[in-house]
């Protein structure tokens, strides 16, 4: 038995906006989360971005073709409710940053993680106040208190739509250095995608690619930058001129 789908009902899908934000229309009856909450934005790019997914529905609609109005969704009917608790687990890469735990050899990988890594640490330390230190191997070190709070700071001062996304950033790059840098824009997006996978990309090099790993890392990096793109649409302006 086929598995029973939504179906297109509606002619246009529109953005509007509210006394609080924007909100997206389907012939003038408001759009609603899984959790029959309101899905309304803070931005209008937001609001205009996730009407377009539903103007771009067909027959049936298919959730995997509407990455932003799934963040949505989540950051309404999941982070919103657990925002300290989000903010928490994301703060807690920094104790574990991937950009801390460097191979002793061979040389040439020390090279890449050094050039690759070495100037989000300092460029953190320059942002936040918050020198991280590298070690040699996988053993845990703990970095410094003082370090990791001021590296937690800013995600405590996030919106619900802006942990929704660094979220992903952070848990797909496995560092909150990588993650805040694209939060400020520090760096173009692949760049910083492309930084998070030295260690891969070096494997992949030494002993060839194989093609179901090669598939999960696309579908990672695809996931990266539609975050990347979710935070900047999250980051537009919060009123229409």
């Amino acid at each position: 038995m086929s598995e029973w789908k939504v179906k297109r009902f509606w002619n246009s899908a529109q953005a509007v906006a509210t006394e609080t934000g924007f909100a997206v229309q389907l012939d003038g009856r408001p759009v609603r989360t899984p959790a029959k909450a309101l899905l309304e934005v803070p931005t209008e790019a937001l609001a205009q971005a996730a009407a377009a997914e539903w103007d771009a529905q067909t027959e049936a609609v298919n959730p995997e073709t509407m990455p932003i109005t799934c963040a949505v969704n989540a950051a309404i009917d999941k982070v919103s409710a657990q925002q300290a608790e989000v903010a928490e687990m994301l703060a807690a890469y920094g104790d574990t940053d991937l950009t801390c735990y460097r191979a002793a050899q061979p040389k040439e990988l020390v090279d890449r993680q050094m050039a690759a890594w070495d100037p989000l640490l300092d460029w953190a330390a320059d942002r936040y106040g918050a020198r991280l230190i590298p070690v040699e191997g996988v053993i845990h070190q703990p970095q410094s208190a003082p370090a990791l709070a001021r590296l937690a700071a800013p995600l405590a001062a996030m919106t619900a739509f802006e942990l929704t996304a660094m979220h992903d950033l952070v848990c797909l790059s496995g560092s909150l250095v990588i993650g805040l840098a694209a939060y400020d824009g520090a760096m173009p997006v692949d760049d910083l995608w492309s930084r998070s996978r030295i260690d891969e990309d070096w494997q992949v090099q030494q002993w060839g690619e194989d093609e179901e790993a090669a598939a999960q890392a696309a579908l990672k990096r695809d996931a990266f930058l539609a975050a990347a793109r979710f935070l900047m649409l999250t980051q537009g302006p919060a009123v229409a001129e």
